[in-house]
């Protein structure tokens, strides 16, 4: 399993979606993928963010969730 966590900086909503990421007990297993040097990230994630992609399968799950979210989409 890979989770992607789609972020920007500056974004306090992306630190507290670590935040639940690290309760959950999956913090290492999570890349963190700045949407800010890519056009297509920008205009896909943009208005989005934070959103965590979980592989295989493609979900993904937007903010506000929390840690029993994650987990039960894994």
């Amino acid at each position: 399993m890979r989770l992607k966590l789609y972020v920007t900086a500056g974004c306090h909503l992306c630190e507290d979606a670590q935040a639940v990421l690290v309760q959950a007990g999956l913090a290492k297993l999570v890349e963190r993928v700045e949407i800010g040097y890519d056009a297509q990230l920008a205009e896909r994630y943009g208005w989005r963010i934070p959103v965590l992609r979980i592989e295989p399968g493609g979900v993904e799950i937007d903010w506000p969730f929390a840690a029993s979210d994650v987990l039960a989409a894994c």
